[in-house]
C-alpha cells in the first residue's frame, strides 16, 4: 500500500488570507484575456538564449528571469532573496494571459525583481521541477494547475504556491510575501519545513507484504466492475467536466473486452471514440485532437493540440479499428497523421511538442468559423450542406457569434437525409474540407512549440506503428523508422544515457524516467512490426541503464530522476497514470515484456514486485492506474508468444497483427538470440509457432490456422 498524499495543517497563521486565485484556473473572462503586450524597452533578458520556445516567449518581459539552475540558486543565497518560480508551457492559455497582464507590466516586474529571484520553467522540459512545486501547491490548496507560481527559500524549499493570479491579486501576493520574508522570516522557514516534509512524505512507499506473483483473473475482472460507475455510457468518457480523453484508460477497457468478452466494455470504448470523433475536441477540418473539452459533451475544446494526446489517440483508434473495422476510426487515424505530418514534423524526422490554443490574442480563433466565412469559402450548395453537417448557425454556436465545427450524425445518415448517395456526399465533403483547410491556412496560425521531447516522440512513434499495423499503409512504417533513426542519432548517447530535448540542432537536458520507459516501449513495438532485432536490443539497453540509475533498491520502484537535482527537495516517483501513462507503469510493462522475450526471470520479478506494491490502488484507482491494470491483465491471463519463422515471416506477422491481440508478443524472422526461437529455423516456406508459458503448439503455415490456436 502506498502512503496517501497528505494535506498539511500548518500550525501558523499564514499571511495570505484571501483573494488569491490559487485553487483552479478561472472561468474565461474576455475582459482580461486580451490585453496587448506592453512594449518593452527593447532589451531582452537572458531567456532569449533558452532552448525552450516557451521560455523564449518571455525574453522581452521586463522581469529579470533566470532558468532553473545553479545561477539562480546562488544569486538567491547570495542576496538572501526568496525564489519566485513560475511554471507553464507554450500551449497554456492562462499562462499567456498572466504574462500579458503581469509579466509585461514594468511596475509589476519591478516589484518582482526587487524582492525575488525570478525563475521561469517550461514544465515540459523540466517536469522534475514542476512535480516538486506542484506537490507544494496541492498540499497547500488541494489542487493545482498552470500557470503554477511558487515561492521558495533560496535553497529551494517551497513555502507558498498557487496557480493563476489576476494582476491586482498578484501584486498583493508579491507585496505580502516579500514583507513576510523580511518581517516574519522564522514563520516562513517553518512553513517551508512543513511543506518540504509533506512533499518528502509523499515519496515514502509502504512495501506491500506477501507474494508478488499472484495476480488472478478474478482480481483483474473486478477492476472494470469498480470503474463502471464513473463511465459516461451515453456521451462517452468519464462522467465529469471538463472531459479529458485519457487514452490509457480506454486501452484498459478495450483490453478487458478482449480478455473477458465483456461487451459492455467494448460499447463504452466505442461510444467514447465515436463521440470524440464527432465532437469539437476533434479538428473536423484539419484532423487531430485538442487537449480536452471544457464541457461534458466533447463540444468546446481547450484548443491547444499536444503531441502526446495525438500519439496515444492514434494508437487507441488503431486498436479499436482492429476490433470493429469501423471506417470512422480509420478516417480519424489518417486525418490525425496527416495533421502530424503537415504541422508537427521537423525536416529531420522529429515531432514537435504542441500547437498553441491562442492566435491573435484569442483562444481558438484559428479554428472557429462564422456562417458568412463558410459561405464565402464554398459555393452555395456545399456551404449549406457542410454548414448543416458541422452544426454551423448564423448566430454561432459558441462565443463571439462563431461556430465550433462538430457533427451529430454519421456520414451515411446525413447523406441519406439529404438525398445523396454515400459516395456523392463523401466526394462533396472531401472537396469542401480541402477548400476550408486552404482558406483557414490564410489566417494567423497558432504558434508551434517546436522543441522535440524524447518521451512524447516515443508515443507518436508508437502511434505510427499501430496505425501501420491496423491499416497496412507502408508510409506509416517509414515515418516511424525515420523518427526512430532521428531519436537514435540525436537523443541516445554512447554510454546509454538519453537526452530529454532537442532544439536548434542540439539537445541540452538529461532525460527523465518517462523518456527511458516510453522509448524502450516504442522500440519493442518497432521490433514487433519489423522483426528487426536491433530495436529489441536497443530497448533492452535503455532499460538496463534505467535499472542501474533510476531504480530504488528498497522498493523496487523507479525514481523520476537519475539523481537528486540541485535545489529540488526530493526525488519524485511517478506512479499514477494520467493524460500520459506513469513512467513507473510503463517501465513495469517494459520489464515484463523484455523478461518474456529474453526468458530473463529477473526482469519479470522486478515487474511483478512493482505491480504488487500498487495492486491495492489498481483495484480502486480507476483510470489513474489503468496502465498498471493492463499489466495485471497480461500477468493474469499470460502472454502469447508468437514466433513466425521463414521467408514470409514479416508479411505473415503483419497479417496476424491486423487483429487485436494485446497480450501477444511477436518475434521471429531469423534465428536470433532469443531463447524461444532456438531450434525453430525453417529451410523452406514459413512456419508460425503459437506458444504460451514457453510451450508451443504444433507449427502451422497459415495465419488463420494460427489464429485458431489463439482461441481459448
Amino acid at each position: 500500500m502506498l502512503r496517501k498524499a497528505i494535506i498539511l495543517s500548518i500550525g501558523i497563521q499564514f499571511i495570505i488570507l484571501s483573494g488569491c486565485a490559487q485553487n483552479s484556473k478561472p472561468v474565461k473572462d474576455e475582459g482580461n484575456a486580451k490585453p496587448a503586450k506592453e512594449q518593452s524597452s527593447g532589451t531582452r533578458n537572458r531567456l532569449a538564449q533558452a532552448s525552450s520556445p516557451y521560455l523564449r516567449e518571455h525574453a522581452d518581459n521586463p522581469v529579470d528571469w533566470y532558468e532553473w539552475g545553479p545561477e539562480a540558486l546562488e544569486k538567491a543565497k547570495r542576496e538572501n532573496k526568496p525564489l519566485l518560480v513560475s511554471i507553464g508551457y507554450a500551449a497554456c492559455h492562462w499562462c499567456h494571459v498572466m504574462e500579458r497582464e503581469s509579466f509585461m507590466d514594468s511596475t509589476v516586474a519591478r516589484l518582482m525583481n526587487e524582492n525575488f529571484v525570478c525563475v521561469k520553467v517550461d514544465r515540459e522540459e523540466r517536469p522534475d521541477v514542476d512535480q516538486v512545486f506542484m506537490s507544494a501547491a496541492q498540499l497547500l490548496t488541494g489542487s493545482g494547475g498552470w500557470p503554477l507560481n511558487a515561492f521558495a527559500l533560496p535553497d529551494g524549499r517551497p513555502f507558498y504556491a498557487g496557480t493563476y493570479f489576476p494582476k491586482d491579486q498578484w501584486v498583493r501576493v508579491l507585496q505580502q510575501l516579500a514583507a513576510a520574508y523580511k518581517t516574519q522570516h522564522q514563520q516562513v522557514v517553518q512553513q517551508a519545513e512543513a511543506i518540504t516534509k509533506g512533499i518528502q512524505g509523499q515519496e515514502v512507499v509502504a512495501l506491500a507484504p506477501g507474494s508478488s506473483k499472484n495476480f488472478t483473473k478474478a482480481a483483474y475482472s473486478g477492476i472494470y466492475a469498480n470503474w463502471k460507475s464513473s463511465i459516461d455510457f451515453k456521451k462517452g468518457g468519464f462522467s465529469r467536466a471538463p472531459k479529458f480523453p485519457l487514452p490509457v484508460g480506454w486501452e484498459f477497457v478495450l483490453q478487458n473486452y478482449y480478455l473477458t468478452g465483456n461487451k459492455e466494455a467494448l460499447a463504452a470504448v466505442m461510444t467514447t471514440l465515436d463521440a470524440m470523433a464527432k465532437g469539437g475536441i476533434y479538428d473536423q477540418i484539419g484532423g487531430g485532437f485538442a487537449r480536452y473539452s471544457t464541457d461534458a459533451d466533447w463540444f468546446a475544446p481547450h484548443f491547444e493540440k499536444m503531441l502526446y494526446d495525438n500519439g496515444q489517440l492514434v494508437s487507441l483508434y488503431a486498436h479499436a479499428y482492429k476490433v470493429t473495422k469501423n471506417p470512422l476510426y480509420a478516417e480519424v487515424i489518417r486525418e490525425t497523421l496527416a495533421f502530424i505530418q503537415r504541422e508537427m514534423t521537423s525536416p529531420e524526422g522529429g515531432f514537435y511538442a504542441s500547437l498553441n490554443a491562442d492566435s491573435e490574442g484569442e483562444e481558438g480563433k484559428f479554428y472557429v468559423w462564422t456562417q458568412e466565412e463558410m459561405q464565402q469559402a464554398l459555393e452555395e450548395k456545399p456551404a449549406r450542406l457542410v454548414g448543416d453537417y458541422f452544426q454551423v448557425k448564423k448566430a454561432g454556436n459558441w462565443e463571439r457569434g462563431e461556430n465550433i465545427l462538430h457533427r451529430e450524425s454519421t456520414k451515411e445518415a446525413f447523406a441519406k437525409s439529404n438525398g445523396l448517395t454515400a459516395d456523392q456526399w463523401d466526394k462533396l465533403l472531401s472537396n469542401a474540407r480541402e477548400k476550408l483547410l486552404k482558406e483557414r491556412g490564410k489566417r494567423t496560425r497558432p504558434s508551434t512549440d517546436d522543441k522535440v521531447l524524447t518521451s512524447w516522440n516515443a508515443l507518436m512513434l508508437k502511434g505510427y506503428i499501430d496505425a501501420y499495423l491496423a491499416l497496412g499503409d507502408e508510409a506509416y512504417l517509414q515515418t516511424a523508422l525515420q523518427n526512430a533513426r532521428f531519436l537514435e542519432k540525436n537523443m541516445v548517447r554512447k554510454d546509454g544515457r538519453l537526452w530529454r530535448n532537442y532544439k536548434d540542432g542540439k539537445p541540452s537536458i538529461d532525460a527523465f524516467l518517462d523518456d527511458y520507459a516510453l522509448l524502450a516501449e516504442a522500440y519493442i513495438h518497432l521490433y514487433q512490426a519489423t522483426l528487426d532485432v536491433q530495436w529489441l536490443t536497443r530497448a533492452r539497453g535503455i532499460t538496463d541503464y534505467a535499472v542501474a540509475h533510476f531504480r530504488d533498491a528498497k522498493s523496487g520502484l523507479f525514481f523520476y530522476t537519475s539523481g537528486l537535482t540541485g535545489g529540488l527537495v526530493v526525488r519524485k516517483m511517478e506512479l499514477t497514470d494520467n493524460v500520459m501513462p506513469a513512467s513507473n507503469s510503463v517501465m513495469a510493462n517494459v520489464l515484463y515484456r523484455l523478461g518474456e522475450y529474453y526468458d530473463h526471470p529477473p526482469y519479470i520479478q522486478m515487474s511483478q514486485a512493482m505491480l504488487h506494491h500498487v495492486a491495492g490502488e489498481v483495484s480502486t484507482g480507476g483510470p489513474y492506474y489503468a496502465n498498471w491494470a493492463n499489466l495485471m491483465g497480461m500477468m493474469a491471463y499470460g502472454p502469447f508468444e508468437i514466433a513466425v519463422m521463414g521467408k514470409e515471416a514479416v508479411a505473415k506477422s503483419h497479417q496476424m497483427q491486423r487483429y487485436y491481440l494485446p497480450t501477444a508478443l511477436f518475434m521471429g524472422g531469423k534465428e536470433e538470440n532469443l531463447p524461444l526461437l532456438e531450434s525453430k529455423g525453417v529451410e523452406e516456406g514459413t512456419l508460425i509457432y503459437v506458444c504460451r508459458n514457453k510451450t508451443c503448439k504444433m507449427p502451422v503455415k497459415e495465419v488463420q490456422a494460427a489464429m485458431q490456436q489463439l482461441l481459448p
